[in-house]
């Protein structure tokens, strides 16, 4: 069973290939960005431990 038009998948993958170091930086600074995120909202919910 084949699609017609090619999944997102392939399409985000070709494009990555084709853009190469600009994809990559843009991937990084979404990790970047998530990691710090995740970071803030661990050290804002972060328990209070009494003593």
């Amino acid at each position: 069973m084949t699609d017609a038009s090619p999944s997102f998948v392939k399409l985000a993958m070709r494009n990555m290939v084709r853009k190469g170091r600009q994809s990559l930086f843009h991937f990084g600074l979404t990790a970047v960005g998530l990691t710090g995120v995740l970071l803030l909202l661990a050290w804002f919910a972060r328990p209070v431990v009494p003593g």
